[in-house]
């Protein structure tokens, strides 16, 4: 049996390390890669050959530059062979359903045993199983059994261009025209901090998380042809 090529994606370079120390120690499993961020992540990950590539990546979720959640939307229309799963501290329903709508292949705690962690790794590669931690697999259990209340507690408006204020849409089209905060403050004359504000509202509206969903979202529905 080959070694599984991973790759270990987790801002907090204590934990990586000891994540990393400890997987060392199974032979089936070979690190190929650690990143800071989902940006970092994506980067080093393009610089690779198709064969190079980790097939599985344990991939934090709060992260600086850009989270686990954009990152995993962001690779699964680049890279849908590399599969993902979150290995993270966050058991709350809309974690768990942003990971799902994003991609994730398994979500896993991070107060899991490494043995567990390695097993769910070896399940998602030679047997396509969808590997959760126990309270997570409940709370998914949950979520599908009131799935018709989830459903539509999440189910994006079909005229969320009327939710939108002006200025939110103006801002909306600077993040399709892919301009970071400082950029978008500087072309509307406002601070980062307030294009912040307008883009965590703007999240709240179109029932999405990240800068790559919120971009989806406007591209379907055709706002800015």
């Amino acid at each position: 049996m080959n070694s599984i090529r991973i790759a270990i994606v987790d801002d907090k370079k204590l934990l990586r390390e000891a994540l990393i120390s400890n997987i060392s120690n199974y032979a089936e499993i070979e690190i190929i890669l650690q990143a800071v961020d989902g940006m970092d992540f994506l980067n080093q990950i393009a610089a690779l050959a198709e064969q190079e590539r980790p097939q599985i990546v344990l991939m934090d979720i709060e992260m600086p530059i850009m989270d686990g959640i954009e990152a995993v939307t962001l690779a699964k229309e680049k890279y849908p062979g590399i599969q993902f799963l979150m290995l993270t501290v966050f058991d709350d329903d809309d974690k768990l359903f942003d990971a799902i709508k994003a991609g994730a292949d398994g979500y896993l705690l991070k107060d899991e045993k490494i043995s567990n962690i390695v097993k769910a790794i070896v399940e998602v590669v030679y047997e396509g199983g969808v590997p959760m931690s126990p309270r997570i697999a409940r709370k998914a259990l949950a979520l599908l059994r009131n799935k018709a209340d989830f459903v539509e507690q999440y189910k994006p408006d079909a005229d969320n261009e009327h939710l939108l204020s002006s200025r939110e849409m103006e801002i909306l089209n600077r993040i399709v025209d892919g301009l970071n905060y400082q950029e978008i403050g500087e072309r509307l004359f406002i601070s980062p901090h307030t294009v912040r504000k307008h883009i965590a509202n703007i999240y709240d509206k179109l029932h999405v998380s990240n800068k790559a969903s919120a971009i989806k979202v406007a591209t379907q529905k055709r706002w800015f042809n």
